[in-house]
């Protein structure tokens, strides 16, 4: 049987490269498409060092962790083959999901929401939106994604900076999925929204999208008059199937960085469902090129704002949209007697 994905086969000391785990050089092989449709990040391979590295990164778990490139690499197998009935939606149980959620003292993610927000609050946001620790890396979170139902279709494993709130992303991009590695044959994944579950539970307020799933908890902390929820990726949860559940709902659409342009023009498809929709483009028309560098998005820019006085004063010199921001998002800084540190009254904006 003819396999699709190989490892290069060798041609030289040139098809043999540095292994992203070990740093050893001409030791590890890249895996190649045969159809060369498409080309794998240099970190998809094997090093030959089995014994004293052992690291090896299939394409298969590629795919697992960047669904939507899975898709792409199908695309010509399934317009070549006629459309299969649809398959019933997978689900993860319900047991797992409430013993994921505990262990919060060895979470990463936890630790930095905890260093901004305190722990009781922090505690509320995670059991709010149904986030988890997993095993699969020493303190890393999982973040479930719960159906307008209830009901789990996976989790996405991440790996965070318990200082910066940053993602892990060296040796290797630490992301997976809950489906994944519980190995379950057949799973039939169908993503929705982040934070969907929440949209029953308050049908008034409107609705705000961001991308990742961390900004969606930090922003639902600043912005708490909006339902906060987060799409996965730039182009997670845009089909049709995946709005319906914002039929009605007033939405306001906050790009990260570099994104604008393509959530701009998922506009008319929304307007043409029913959903009263508006783009807040400012991070994208106000950014500092280093802003733009590190890819920010509003959950960084909130972060800005919560500095000291001192800082956050420095920083809107620096930078004078960011006070423009404050005013944007109606947020009044407050100066506390007893502290140095300003806090942030949620003063609430007209949509």
């Amino acid at each position: 049987m003819r396999h699709r994905f190989i490892l290069e086969p060798y041609k030289g000391i040139t098809s043999r490269h540095s292994c992203p785990e070990c740093k050893h050089k001409r030791c590890f092989s890249r895996y190649v498409d045969t159809e060369s449709r498409i080309t794998f990040p240099e970190y998809v391979g094997r090093c030959d060092r089995e014994q004293k590295c052992g690291y090896h990164l299939t394409p298969k778990i590629y795919f697992a962790q960047n669904p939507e490139q899975c898709e792409q690499s199908q695309v010509y197998e399934r317009r070549s083959r006629p459309t299969p009935l649809p398959l019933p939606i997978s689900y993860i149980d319900g047991s797992l999901v409430e013993r994921s959620m505990s262990h919060y003292k060895e979470n990463k993610l936890f630790q930095f929401l905890s260093s901004q927000f305190g722990k009781d609050e922090s505690l509320r946001l995670v059991e709010l939106y149904r986030v988890g620790t997993a095993n699969h890396w020493q303190g890393s979170t999982v973040f479930w994604q719960t159906d307008i139902q209830g009901k789990v279709r996976t989790g996405k494993i991440m790996l965070y900076n318990p200082t910066t709130g940053r993602r892990i992303k060296e040796p290797h991009n630490h992301i997976t999925w809950a489906h994944s590695i519980l190995h379950k044959d057949g799973f039939n994944l169908k993503q929705c929204f982040f934070g969907e579950h929440l949209l029953p539970k308050d049908t008034k307020k409107s609705v705000a999208i961001v991308e990742s799933e961390k900004t969606a908890l930090i922003a639902s902390f600043y912005l708490p008059h909006f339902l906060w929820i987060a799409s996965g990726g730039k182009n997670g949860c845009f089909r049709e199937e995946n709005l319906n559940v914002l039929k009605g709902r007033n939405v306001l659409l906050f790009p990260d960085l570099g994104a604008t342009d393509d959530w701009a023009a998922r506009i008319s498809t929304m307007q043409q469902m029913g959903i009263t929709v508006k783009l807040f483009d400012y991070l994208e028309k106000n950014a500092t090129p280093e802003q733009r560098k590190n890819g920010f998005d509003i959950a960084d820019f909130l972060l800005e704002i919560k500095q000291p006085q001192g800082i956050l004063q420095g920083m809107i010199d620096k930078n004078p949209s960011l006070n423009l921001l404050i005013k944007e998002l109606g947020l009044v800084l407050i100066e506390e007697a007893a502290h140095p540190v300003n806090t942030i009254k949620r003063r609430g904006i007209k949509f």
